[in-house]
């Protein structure tokens, strides 16, 4: 029998926390979110840029974007263990994408697991029909996840940050 997934709390990042992880100031981005962000955030100051501009660009969308894994539980429990989201909100045929990373120190203990079942919940609860994830062939362990939830490949892609991607989907 499997061990039982940890449980994680996913937490909205507004856009004045993106601002601040923008400019490199986590202690402005923690008061900011409310949660205690890690370092490691600030690696990943790309995609807090392409989430601002969402949010800027098309408030509507900004529910579906950024959260913070907070686990609950588990050798991370009280702490931010990683990211998770949606690439927007769904398009004209119920389809959302989702996005995930679970910092290095907090890997292998189910938390991603945890944060695609929130993810997969949330979406389904607010009009989304279908979930698409697009994952380097070069990933074991998101390509088990895909898996594991049922994603079937429909295709692949070219992504110009991360190249090939093979794209899953399932229903919800």
């Amino acid at each position: 029998m499997a061990p039982a997934l940890p449980t994680v709390r996913l937490h909205r990042l507004d856009a004045d926390a993106l601002q601040a992880l923008i400019d490199l100031d986590l202690d402005g981005a923690r008061a900011h979110a409310g949660v205690p962000l890690p370092e490691d955030f600030l690696n990943d100051t790309w995609l807090w840029t392409l989430r601002l501009g969402q949010m800027i660009g098309e408030p509507p969308v900004a529910p579906w974007l950024v959260r913070a894994v907070v686990a609950q539980d588990g050798p991370g429990a009280g702490r931010v263990v990683g990211h998770a989201g949606y690439h927007g909100a769904p398009d004209e045929r119920g389809m959302v994408e989702i996005g995930y990373r679970v910092i290095p120190a907090y890997r292998r203990h189910g938390y991603a697991q945890a944060a695609v079942t929130e993810l997969l919940a949330w979406a389904a609860a607010n009009g989304a029909t279908t979930a698409r994830a697009s994952i380097s062939p070069d990933n074991p362990r998101s390509l088990a996840i895909a898996a594991r939830f049922g994603f079937t490949q429909v295709g692949e892609q070219i992504d110009e940050i991360d190249g090939l991607e093979l794209v899953f989907e399932r229903p919800l």
